[in-house]
Order: C-alpha cells, then sequence, then structure tokens
C-alpha cells in the first residue's frame, strides 16, 4: 500500500518533520498530515508541548513529540549514520531520560534595564529567553533562577553576558559564575551572604583565569560507581543520573568480567569505577579531571592508574592497547579517528563505545569494522529530553 505524499514519515535531525515526498514541516511529528493549505493536522505521535517557551527556547527541539515518537527519531539517527556507511546492527529501544532529571546546565544572563534576564538562548541565535518554567531541568537546579536574577542584579555591568553552569553534586548545588569580576569586600560578603543563605554546595567565579571557590564548606565530590570523586567547577558529568546509569550498564555488559580495561577519555571516571574488580588504565587529556579521578581511586584503593595524556596527539598504540582484555572509549562529539585506528590494528577483544554524535560514530565504526571487528549492537540513550542531541552506547567484537 503506498503513503500518501501529505503524510509525515519521520522527523529531520534537526527536528522538522518530512513528508512522504520530502517536504519539511517544522513542528510535525510522524503522522500528521499536510493539507494542500498548508494546514498540519495533528496525528497520534503529535503531543502539546507541555512548555509555555516552547518552541523559542533553544533548550529543546521535540515536545510536540511523544514518547514513542521521540525514540523512533533517535533510532533513526543512528541508523540513518550507519547507513551511509553501509553498515548494520542492532539497535536497541531507546532508555530515555523523565522530564525534569537534567542535573547539570549552563544558562546565560544579560541585563535589560533594571532586570536581569537568565535562561538558554534561542535556536540558532544569541538572543535569550527569559525562564518563567522549564520541563528539562531539575527542580532543584530551576528554583535557582530566580535568586540568581536578584544577586547578579546587583553585580552586572550593563553590557554584559554571563554565564552561570550549575550543577547537582553529592553536597547539593554546585553554581559557577564565568565572565564577571567581583572585587572588594562588599562584592565578597554578597556573595558569601547568597550561598550561606541558599545552603549551596559551591558557588565560584570565573574572572577569566579559571575557576575560583568563593564559598565551600566542604569538599564538592560527585559519587562515581559508588567512589566519592573530587569535582573541579565547570566538569562534564552525564546530564541524568538515568542517562549516566544506561551508559554504564551497557559498558558492563559490552566488558563482562574482563580483567584488564582501558578507558580511553576518561573525565572523571565515569566508567574507569564502573569495573570494581578490574585493574584499569584511566586516559584524560583534561588535567583536573585525571587529577580528580587518580585521587580518588588512591583514596579507594582501585587498581587505577591514571595518565594525563592526550589521545588526538598521542593515542595509545597498538601494542598498548594488545595488552587489555577490554577497551571503553567515550570520545568528545568529533570522534576519535586517530585512537580508532590504533584499536582498528590491536587485538583487544572487546571495546566497548559511547558517543554523543552518530555522524562520527559510524565512520568511526567503519575503521574498526575494516580492521576486523564486528559491531554487536547499539543501545541509544536520550537523556536530553526533548532535544535533537544524540547519545549511544555499543559492544564491538574482534572476529577470528
Amino acid at each position: 500500500m503506498s503513503v500518501s505524499d501529505d503524510l509525515v514519515v519521520r522527523v529531520a535531525a534537526r527536528g522538522d518533520g518530512v513528508t512522504a515526498d520530502g517536504r519539511h514541516v517544522a513542528m510535525a511529528a510522524p503522522g500528521d498530515r499536510l493539507t494542500p493549505e498548508g494546514t498540519l493536522i495533528p496525528g497520534p505521535s503529535h503531543q502539546t508541548p507541555p512548555c509555555k517557551h516552547f518552541p523559542e527556547c533553544g533548550g529543546c527541539q521535540l515536545q510536540h513529540l511523544d514518547d514513542a515518537a521521540w525514540s523512533g527519531f533517535i533510532a533513526d539517527r543512528i541508523a540513518g549514520a550507519l547507513g551511509q556507511h553501509r553498515i548494520e546492527t542492532e539497535i536497541r529501544a531507546p532508555l530515555l531520560s523523565p522530564a525534569k532529571t537534567r542535573r547539570r546546565a549552563t544558562l546565560h544572563a544579560e541585563r535589560r534595564g533594571r532586570q536581569v534576564h537568565l535562561g538558554f538562548t534561542e535556536a540558532s541565535s544569541h538572543k535569550l529567553i527569559d525562564l518563567d518554567e522549564c520541563h528539562v531541568l531539575h527542580p532543584d537546579l530551576f528554583a535557582m533562577i530566580g535568586p540568581m536574577r536578584g544577586l547578579l542584579a546587583a553585580m552586572m555591568p550593563g553590557s554584559r553576558r554571563v554565564n552561570v553552569h550549575m550543577t547537582l553534586t553529592d553536597q547539593g548545588r554546585d553554581v559557577l559564575i564565568d565572565g564577571l569580576e567581583a572585587e572588594g569586600l562588599a562584592a565578597a560578603e554578597a556573595l558569601t551572604g547568597f550561598a550561606r543563605r541558599h545552603k549551596l554546595a559551591r558557588l565560584a567565579m570565573d574572572e577569566g583565569f579559571g575557576p575560583v571557590p568563593r564559598w565551600e564548606p566542604e569538599p564538592v565530590t560527585i559519587t562515581l560507581g559508588g567512589v566519592p570523586v573530587p569535582f573541579p567547577g565547570g566538569s562534564f558529568l552525564q546530564a541524568t543520573l538515568e542517562g549516566e546509569a544506561a551508559l554504564v550498564a551497557a559498558m558492563q555488559e559490552a566488558v563482562g568480567d574482563a580483567g584488564t580495561v582501558a578507558d580511553l577519555f576518561a573525565g572523571l571516571g565515569t566508567f574507569t569505577f564502573a569495573f570494581p574488580k578490574a585493574k584499569v588504565y584511566a586516559a584524560e587529556a583534561a588535567r583536573d579531571p585525571i587529577m580528580s579521578l587518580k585521587a580518588a581511586a588512591g583514596m579507594a584503593r582501585r587498581q587505577v592508574f591514571a595518565d594525563h595524556r592526550d589521545l588526538f596527539r598521542r593515542p595509545v598504540s597498538t601494542k598498548d592497547l594488545d595488552n587489555f582484555a577490554a577497551v571503553v572509549i567515550d570520545p568528545p562529539r568529533a570522534g576519535a579517528k586517530e585512537q580508532v585506528a590504533e584499536l582498528a590494528a590491536s587485538q583487544v577483544p572487546v571495546i566497548g563505545f559511547v558517543s554523543c554524535n552518530p555522524s562520527t560514530f559510524a565512520r568511526d565504526t567503519e575503521i574498526l569494522c575494516k580492521g576486523g571487528y564486528r559491531l554487536d549492537w547499539i543501545q541509544p540513550v536520550g537523556q536530553f529530553r526533548w532535544s535533537t542531541h544524540v547519545e549511544l552506547a555499543a559492544k564491538f567484537s574482534r572476529q577470528g
């Protein structure tokens, strides 16, 4: 049976619906229909967006999709990227983080008259959306928006835009303000009083020379694999606890009971500490995270060797990789072409791969497959609620 040309059959990478005859339609979901006059008739997968700021706010792109349609979008993005390299494998049902679970976010602030607006920017724009509500942020983080407006209104100059990084840590809310100078006794007392009143775990300022804590009653940590890890201000952390748990479980499934594991692009140790019985080599280019990982591993008496190493300029060699029973790799959006080339030539039995970019993942997958690896499965993860941002975990096995 043919598909009607006016039926929306999929969602494109940037969030537009696409009809059977290839027309792009903003704010359309699979199953919607486009009338000859250009009116969109919602289908069963088209939901009413819960947030008043959608679609202007760039924090979300897909609030008009129900979970089934959003899951389909995620799986299709991955399958489409692999298809460009003629690769097929099992793509599991995506694991979706619920609404209001984001534990880290970067908001932007600017003065408009006597008031300060604080929020996300519009999609493909610098225009700021002043948030009255948010359905992705954890309530503990959203609760800071009003108080932060008040603090910044007293301290921000007229023409400056500053960034506010907020993270939920073991001790509570960690706030880092960058792009704002706060000199003098009055500013110091204002910051300390604000942090105390709102029971912050830490309040830090970055005036262009790196984060400097202005309030930190006790060392701030984030627990990974049961190990409290010192948390440098502004460091990378998986966006939701649910997303982190899904990725960790996938890597544990991929690696199994391997006794020696290399964790490449290790960060603070999200995967390093997921294998308590293994000897783990952890490599990371960013100095502060790898030093935190090393300190935490020492305190927990874990068998971890932490290496401050740029894997783009100095990838782990094939010869050294052959010493491991499994490798976990979690590169940035650009992928890891240089390191993957060394992996493809190695004899590592199992590779667990985490990616936040299906396109570079597909490119790297082709390199591994040409080197003799099989892509066993992919576990998609949707931890950026209603976003076009797609993450995944995958398992590769050495053939022959």
